[in-house]
């Protein structure tokens, strides 16, 4: 966790120079060679101090906005909350307790999600709400089955 200094000085400048020397050419190539890890984790990884989950979802927002695969960073987004909330997978029994943690985790997607895609999550969200994925299923990258059927890869 970050003690404070993560927004000192130029922090966009500092998370592509800790994403390079990690051999990579982008901050999206080296979270997708870390499927289904939180942004939270991410973060530590680059720089447990001074880098804080927000600034890597930004700077996968802005390379996504970029590359027109906006739809997808959303998924990805979806895809870490769920493996963070959900470690085990979709419950198999929808008590209190594992309502709360789908809630949370659905409305942290929400909360996260550009505007420009609000209206599609909300009807996703609906969607899992009506007919809920498998008892166990975790997707493992914003290319899974189910979450293409939710939100395909249409930009809008």
């Amino acid at each position: 966790m970050t003690d404070g200094r993560s927004w000192e000085g130029n922090w966009v400048a500092r998370l592509y120079e800790r994403v390079r020397e990690r051999g990579y050419d982008s901050l999206t190539a080296f979270a997708e060679a870390r499927p289904a890890v939180p942004l939270n984790l991410l973060a530590e990884e680059l720089g447990p101090d001074d880098i804080a989950g927000v600034q890597v979802f930004r700077g996968l927002l802005a390379e996504a906005e970029r590359s027109h695969r906006v739809t997808r960073f959303v998924r990805d987004v979806l895809v870490r909350e769920l493996a963070e909330s959900l470690p085990d997978g979709w419950p198999a029994v929808l008590d209190d307790t594992s309502r709360g943690e789908i809630a949370m985790a659905l409305g942290t997607w929400s909360a996260d999600t550009p505007e420009t895609h609000k209206e599609r999550v909300r009807q996703a969200r609906a969607a899992l709400r009506a007919t809920p994925p498998p008892p166990g299923w975790r997707p493992l990258s914003p290319d899974d089955e189910l979450l293409l059927t939710l939100l395909p890869d249409e930009e809008v």
